[in-house]
Formats: structure tokens, sequence, C-alpha cells
């Protein structure tokens, strides 16, 4: 690994390790946790004072389960680029629908050291568009 590669990967921990000294998820509102590769992107909603998984997400859940809307659609609706962030902004309406489905309506939003930007900004936003709050 080079050096700059080092580097943007100590800063994202630090941010990251910045981010969770702050939140916690409790019972009554708990952590929705978000990940995000290259190609993919995941979510979880974690009760962090027993460690359980609640709900988790991802898109490849969504490109399983539902057919995949057209990204020109959702552009039109939330004035966003296509692609990766039409698909993130489904994962976050997909994960608040399962999430309302286990009567969880609060949330705390953990971006997990990543910038509040593009695909996790999408995310939120779908989650924030599904009914959760936070």
């Amino acid at each position: 690994m080079n050096m700059k590669m080092k580097r943007k990967d100590q800063r994202k921990e630090r941010r990251h390790r910045r981010v969770r000294a702050k939140i916690f998820g409790t019972k009554n509102r708990p952590r929705l946790s978000v990940f995000r590769s290259l190609k993919h992107i995941y979510a979880q909603i974690i009760n962090d004072e027993v460690g359980n998984t609640l709900v988790a997400a991802s898109d490849l859940e969504f490109r399983k389960s539902k057919p995949l809307v057209k990204s020109k659609k959702i552009k039109e609706e939330k004035g966003m680029k296509a692609g990766k962030i039409a698909v993130a902004y489904q994962v976050g309406k997909l994960i608040a629908e399962k999430a309302l489905k286990k009567k969880i309506k609060k949330v705390v939003f953990d971006r997990g050291g990543f910038k509040y930007h593009g695909r996790i900004k999408a995310l939120a936003d779908g989650a924030r568009d599904g009914g959760l709050v936070f």
C-alpha cells in the first residue's frame, strides 16, 4: 500500500472512531449503520445495548427482491445523479420499509467514517423518505 492510500485509510479510521464515540444505539433509538464498498452499499439497524442487528438491507438483496427502478425516474423525482447513488436511495427506502414493519421509527444515523455526501447521503434521504426519523 502506498503512502497516499495509507493516509487516506487513517483519515477514514479516525473519522469512524470520532463518530462512534458520540453515537450509541439503544432499544428505543437504535443505530442505523452504513457501509459503502466500491461496488455495493449495506445498511443495518443495530441495538448496541444488546449487540443485536435488528434489520439489515443491501443493494444485493434489493436487486434480487425488487426490479431495479429506472434511475431516470428517481433522477426526476429527487434531482440526483443516476447509477450507484440511485441504488443507494432505494436501499435507504428498503431499510426504512423493513424497520417500520418491526415498529422502529426513530434511529441514530452512523455514517461509519464516510463523508456525508454521494451514496451515504442518498441512503439517508431514502431512509427519511421511507419514514425513518433521525
